[in-house]
């Protein structure tokens, strides 16, 4: 019987892939016609269920619409209806509450988040687009257990990251702990899921936090720190973004490769990534036990 379900409905990083300004290698690919290239991707979220009936969404990308059209299980069932119970901020970042405002179609559901979070949200007047009256906002605090779906109860935990883009100011801190990037546990009565989309630096605690648990989600960003750098496409590090790389002796592959997690799964992966493709980036990943997400990847436990 299964009691947990999870479909990826968007598996890149902002900007998805291919991204709309970009000609480097992976998004000419994803150009292509289907079947010749690197099937396109949408912006980072993923839907979890322990029923069926009831939906979370963790991340809401600004190509929700899309998504929900794409994955029939969250398709309405009735005249107006939403199988989107609750929807959950991991931080502050355009390409996880852009989609907010697709969602505002006087249908009720939950919205989760930090305090911190929350004033990212409440800062924005375009956001009142929300209609209180449908949208009900919580708060949730850290290490706080809640009810995400019915089946499914989740703690929010705090990683290593930075303000969103658009909040920052002369000086970043691109390890900054606290509400502002989080992680999810969610638990049901076998099993143990995290989602980390977005971590700058991977430390003991949450190797101990996560070590036994069936599935996690994690950062897979960039697979090389200076890969924008090298592709010509940017001029920032992954460690200024605040995404901790794969690659390296301070990567997520090598830092992780020994936890004893039975199912590791890389999103949120940038346009510029090269386990996008077939090649020896890509089998270093699948052949240290690392599995690489996609829109559609679907997960039952």
């Amino acid at each position: 019987m299964t009691t947990f379900r999870s479909i990826v409905i968007g598996a890149a990083a902002g900007g998805g892939l291919p991204q709309w300004n970009c000609g480097c290698e992976n998004c000419r690919l994803a150009r292509l016609p289907s079947g010749e290239g690197i099937p396109p991707q949408t912006q980072s979220s993923l839907a979890v269920t322990s029923d069926g009936e009831n939906w979370a969404l963790l991340n809401a990308s600004p190509d929700i619409r899309q998504q929900l059209i794409d994955t029939p299980a969250l398709h309405p069932r009735s005249l107006r209806d939403n199988p989107v119970k609750t929807v959950l901020l991991t931080n502050g970042d355009l390409d996880h509450i852009a989609g907010l405002l697709t969602l505002r179609e006087k249908q009720a559901f939950r919205l989760v988040m930090t305090a911190a979070i929350r004033d990212v949200i409440a800062e924005n007047p375009i956001f009142r687009a929300l209609d209180p009256a449908f949208v009900t906002q919580e708060i949730i605090a850290l290490n706080e257990s809640f009810t995400l779906v019915p089946g499914i109860t989740a703690k929010l935990f705090a990683v290593p990251g930075k303000v969103p883009l658009f909040m920052e100011g002369e000086h970043v801190d691109t390890e900054l702990e606290g509400e502002q990037t989080v992680g999810v546990e969610m638990l049901t009565d076998d099993h143990r899921i995290y989602y980390i989309p977005g971590c700058a630096v991977v430390r003991d605690d949450l190797l101990k936090r996560i070590d036994g648990a069936d599935i996690l989600y994690f950062d897979g960003t960039l697979f090389s720190d200076d890969e924008m750098l090298q592709s010509g496409t940017g001029v920032k590090t992954g460690k200024r973004m605040g995404h901790i790389s794969i690659s390296g002796d301070d990567g997520s592959l090598k830092i992780l490769g020994d936890v004893a997690v039975t199912r590791k799964v890389y999103v949120h992966l940038n346009n510029t990534n090269p386990v996008w493709r077939d090649g020896a980036e890509r089998k270093l990943v699948e052949d240290s036990g690392f599995e690489i997400a996609f829109d559609g990847k679907e997960i039952c436990l």
